[in-house]
């Protein structure tokens, strides 16, 4: 019976990686994003893959959007195994000049968004007692830095999220995992020359490891991962 993987935040870099990555396993995969026309060229290149796959619009931060999301992924390719969040907003300002409505906006895509999606597919998966809930962590999960508070505070509310989801449902056999992204993905908008060989995140590599944790055996799951280049410090 083929898996269904759902991408929530599917952008051009890790979450394209991703559907692509899930897509070469064999998986069913479903991606999402607030502008679904944005997906049409992954779309397109997952249908290349051979397998099922769907685009869907949705704003994680409305809980009616994500309750619309889940429904119609069960009813077009059954109801997912995997499910990855990895959307988020970000807005880099000082604290003085940070209005409180970009504060709040980062928060509820960011944090808001990963508690309806997360809480979706725990409601999905409880009856069945197994499946995968990946969250993707970054570097301000563990520190925030000057200027980054608007990505901070979310993401550090989502790890705290991942680990409470994981004490609770692993014993239920869903598994729950936090991955931290500690480093720059490689995208059009970095020069390669720029570092040593292999000096960013290849989204790819990124994209195996959340596969490799989907097919853990449960006597050793990961809770947190984090990845980082071999030549940042840390």
């Amino acid at each position: 019976m083929t898996e269904t993987a759902l991408v929530v935040g599917a952008g051009p870099g890790l979450g394209r990686a991703l559907a692509l990555c899930f897509a070469g396993a064999g998986m069913g995969v479903a991606v999402a994003a607030r502008d679904k026309a944005r997906l049409k060229p992954l779309a397109g290149d997952l249908a290349d893959q051979g397998v099922p796959a769907r685009a869907y619009a949705c704003d994680a931060a409305r809980e009616r959007d994500v309750g619309s999301l889940f429904q119609k992924v069960a009813d077009d390719l059954g109801g997912p195994d995997l499910v990855v969040f990895n959307a988020g907003a970000f807005v880099r300002k000082g604290i003085i000049e940070t209005t409180s409505e970009e504060f709040e906006r980062c928060w509820r895509v960011g944090c808001l968004g990963g508690f309806h999606v997360g809480q979706a597919a725990a409601r999905l998966m409880a009856a069945g007692g197994r499946g995968t809930i990946v969250f993707t962590g970054a570097t301000a999960s563990l520190r925030g830095g000057s200027g980054f508070h608007n990505l901070a505070v979310p993401k550090f509310g989502l790890r705290a999220l991942a680990q409470s989801m994981a004490r609770e449902l692993g014993p239920k056999g869903i598994h729950v995992a936090h991955v931290i992204v500690d480093g720059q993905i490689m995208s059009e908008a970095h020069d390669p020359s720029s570092r040593p060989p292999d000096g960013f995140l290849d989204p790819a590599a990124i994209a195996a490891n959340y596969l490799m944790i989907h097919r853990q055996q449960r006597s050793a799951w990961t809770q947190e991962l984090d990845l980082r280049p071999w030549v940042e410090k840390f």
